[in-house]
């Protein structure tokens, strides 16, 4: 009686098991599909891939504009903020090019270097602004990023998603994955040796 009960609390052990390493295999696909249909094409899509040396030539703060450059957006997202305009020397060519915070600021507004997010209020923008053109005149020379391929003639300061941001993204569902069908093989040689036991 007693090792019927043994026998039947270790086979409901190893299904609550297996169905963890599968619970967690499935999980990882969908972390890997997620992450496959918006990180990766943000990722190949931008031509920013060469890290280069970047020699400030000017920062000016011009007057309000209008975010995002688009006249199909909605009027909530319409916001008036300081255009900063960035103009660097690139060393890498030797050319005078404007300068993007990232690849998404250059879509949202290509007439300004900074696009700040709308839930700040005009003052806390006016000072952010004002403080990153500031350190950009402390500041002369710093790494950007450049197309090597010279489709793109301006430059960005950093990217969205470089590439030691995509192996992060990776690693969770792959940690996952990889400790799902680590619990998958455990409880199959578990019951392996069950089975070997009991035919001996």
């Amino acid at each position: 009686m007693l090792g019927k009960k043994l026998v039947t609390a270790q086979k409901r052990g190893e299904t609550r098991a297996l169905c963890l390493g599968l619970g967690m295999v499935a999980c990882s696909m969908m972390m890997y599909f997620f992450i496959g249909i918006t990180i990766v094409p943000f990722y190949t899509k931008s031509v920013w891939t060469t890290e280069t040396v970047c020699k400030l030539l000017k920062a000016n703060i011009k007057d309000k504009v209008v975010c995002p450059n688009n006249e199909a957006s909605e009027d909530e997202d319409i916001f008036p903020y300081p255009c900063l305009q960035v103009w660097v020397n690139l060393t890498a060519s030797g050319q005078e090019v404007m300068l993007y915070q990232t690849e998404d600021t250059l879509e949202r507004n290509p007439k300004c270097s900074y696009v700040p997010g709308k839930s700040e209020n005009s003052n806390e923008v006016k000072a952010r602004i004002e403080t990153i053109a500031s350190n950009f005149k402390k500041y002369q020379t710093f790494p950007c990023y450049y197309d090597p391929g010279g489709t793109r003639t301006n430059v960005i300061l950093s990217r969205l998603y470089p590439p030691e941001g995509l192996l992060f993204a990776f690693l969770w569902p792959t940690l996952m994955f990889t400790g799902g069908c680590l619990i998958i093989v455990l409880v199959k040689i578990s019951q392996y040796v069950s089975v070997l036991s009991a035919w001996q």
